[in-house]
């Protein structure tokens, strides 16, 4: 079932409005159980969870910044006629 380009912008902002920060949270409490490891292992495990929470929402994210393709469009106007020369 294909979503429409309104469904996937509102389901986009729901994700990063509401999901997003309980993703982070959840993120930030997995690093603290595992107690406290190198920077390096730390900003590699934050690097790779960054880009995990989107994988899942990929299709819902792909052209949202587009504009709707669904929408009626104007009606293009016609060429403007360059002004005559009276002189």
């Amino acid at each position: 079932m294909a979503l429409s380009h309104k469904t996937r912008k509102r389901l986009s902002l729901l994700l990063l409005v509401v999901w997003l920060p309980l993703y982070i949270v959840a993120a930030v409490s997995i690093v603290n159980a595992l107690g406290r490891p190198s920077i390096m292992v730390e900003l590699l495990v934050y690097v790779v969870l960054g880009f995990l929470w989107a994988l899942p929402f990929k299709f819902i994210f792909k052209g949202v910044g587009q504009p709707d393709p669904d929408a009626p469009r104007p009606p293009e106007d016609p060429p403007e006629q360059p002004p005559e020369n009276k002189g």
